[in-house]
């Protein structure tokens, strides 16, 4: 007679590791994010020992010290970052923008946007600066 083999198959799928893959993955990005942001190298004015340093839920904006406009680390005209900054308020009307200008970068320049960010209803707009 001919002998029937039977298979034992074990068609489950082990949860175990591909969740220990998961959590050291999550951890690596949880340790690595803050340490990702990016931006312009800047030198920033320093003022007295309550400067403002910013939050991390605002919209940063730079002038270099050419008074070139930087939208995180992109470069744009003052009319497209306020354009963008319009755009971002449609989502979070209670935004707050916070520029920072190079120590050596034109006062015109950072008044310009500050100015022109005021004009399109922007009311929490700030200036960032370096505690002395």
């Amino acid at each position: 007679m001919s002998r029937l083999r039977r298979r034992n198959n074990d068609a489950s799928i082990q949860l175990t590791p591909m969740i220990d893959v998961m959590t050291v993955l999550l951890a690596v990005f949880m340790v690595t994010t803050p340490m990702m942001t990016t931006g312009i190298d800047l030198e920033l004015p320093r003022a007295g020992a309550s400067a403002m340093t910013g939050s991390d839920h605002a919209i940063q904006i730079s002038v270099d010290e050419r008074g070139n406009y930087f939208l995180s680390d992109t470069k744009l005209s003052r009319d497209e970052v306020v354009k963008r900054a319009l755009a971002m308020r449609g989502e979070n009307p209670q935004l707050t923008i916070m520029i920072s200008g190079d120590a050596h970068a034109d006062y015109g320049a950072v008044m310009s946007m500050m100015g022109k960010l005021k004009d399109v209803g922007f009311q929490k707009v700030g200036l960032r600066t370096q505690p002395e």
